[in-house]
């Protein structure tokens, strides 16, 4: 299906842009109208992170005439293996800043408009609404649902990417031609089920696969060239270096984008529709968690426990807490690790933030051990806390 260009031709080009986009102005199905029409179009990136990094820079080198990037982060050390658009001096600063500035560098003829805020239901219609196209390089699904479920209601294409490890995934949806994010995941997946690129790690070059993926999108649709994503999902594997194109149909029963659709308005809470954690866990940890400092604390007093660290054995050897052992949480999941335990002796469980610990923490509650906590935080909280020497990732 032949989709129309999104965005209407503006001026004219001066001497000086003529020069700029000249490899694009002699591309035939691209040419003086279709830059015409980047220069006229506004762009939201969500996230000025891995996906956003990539898909910012070369959006600003295209032309789009005005760039809008929602982040409320600051720049972190860890960002800077596949954030390329972030520097070693902008370490500290507003990620939003930081991209502005390079943004700057690339292209002066880009307007760029920061959004400083996190979003959320009550500022992203007011947000969508300022621009044509909404490019998302968030990496969790309560943002995820937001942004699709904003982009349907204002009728507007939603460029969207997701990375971790090794694997790779782009599509375009938009309900007004095809598929929302809804018709391909109708409900998130359980919590802890899936982990985030801060539990599972990144190569950091598959972000420049996946934005430039989207960038590429963007720009079709912007200019109405090619045949953009709208329908179909890409999937790509970067160790086998495979690119696979699966069709996604629009779901009839879609509680948001079908005839039928019984979701008319945004979700009061998308992080309860996402759900941190389990039912499960949330009982779990009520009367059963301590800070770092407590467990700091016991640690003074000799009190006697066992420590047990449940990431993963390349995360145990980038950071751990003093005399903690590593059981990953695959073996309380399958109930390999429960024999290990002793039961006479309390145990104390923790992981990066707090999330898998908490998962694992039900698992032992269920299994007897009523006396098992877990530490809130976990090695992000140890470091930032007790012993700031150490490294975070």
């Amino acid at each position: 299906m032949k989709i129309p260009a999104l965005v209407s031709p503006g001026p004219a080009l001066t001497v000086d842009e003529v020069r700029r986009y000249s490899r694009h102005l002699i591309i035939p199905d691209l040419a003086m109208a279709g830059q015409q029409r980047l220069m006229n179009a506004k762009v939201l990136c969500v996230g000025a992170g891995g996906l956003g990094s990539p898909a910012l820079m070369y959006l600003a080198a295209a032309g789009v005439g005005t760039l809008g990037i929602v982040e409320f982060d600051t720049v972190d050390e860890s960002n800077l293996q596949r954030q390329i658009i972030h520097g070693q001096s902008d370490i500290g600063k507003s990620k939003a800043q930081s991209a502005k500035e390079k943004i700057a560098e690339i292209n002066p003829f880009v307007k760029v408009i920061t959004h400083e805020i996190r979003l959320d239901v009550d500022n992203v219609m007011d947000i969508f609404s300022q621009y044509d196209i909404i490019v998302d390089g968030t990496d969790n699904f309560a943002t995820r649902y937001l942004v699709n479920d904003a982009c349907v209601l204002l009728k507007k294409p939603y460029v969207w990417g997701s990375i971790y490890r090794f694997d790779g995934q782009a599509s375009v949806f938009w309900a007004e031609y095809g598929p929302c994010y809804r018709c391909l995941y109708p409900e998130p997946p359980p919590p802890g089920m899936v982990p985030s690129c801060a539990e599972g790690g990144v190569l950091g070059v598959l972000c420049a696969s996946i934005g430039s993926i989207q960038t590429t999108e963007a720009i079709k649709v912007i200019t109405g060239i090619g045949d953009p994503l709208v329908g179909s999902l890409m999937i790509y594997d970067a160790l086998d270096m495979s690119y696979r194109k699966i069709k996604v149909r629009k779901d009839p029963n879609c509680p948001l984008c079908s005839e039928n659709a019984t979701q008319r308005d945004l979700l009061p809470d998308y992080e309860a529709f996402c759900g941190v954690l389990s039912n499960e866990a949330e009982l779990a940890v009520k009367d059963s968690t301590i800070s770092v400092k407590e467990l700091k604390e016991k640690m003074d007093k000799n009190e006697d426990f066992l420590l047990i660290d449940v990431r993963e054995p390349s995360e145990f050897e980038i950071v751990r807490i003093p005399n903690s052992i590593l059981i990953p949480k695959q073996g309380f999941l399958d109930g390999s690790a429960l024999s290990q335990l002793p039961q006479d002796k309390p145990i104390i469980l923790h992981c990066k933030s707090g999330v898998r610990s908490a998962e694992c923490l039900a698992i032992l509650k269920n299994a007897g051990f009523a006396g098992a906590t877990h530490v809130s935080g976990g090695v992000v909280a140890w470091v930032k806390q007790i012993d700031p020497s150490l490294p975070v990732y």
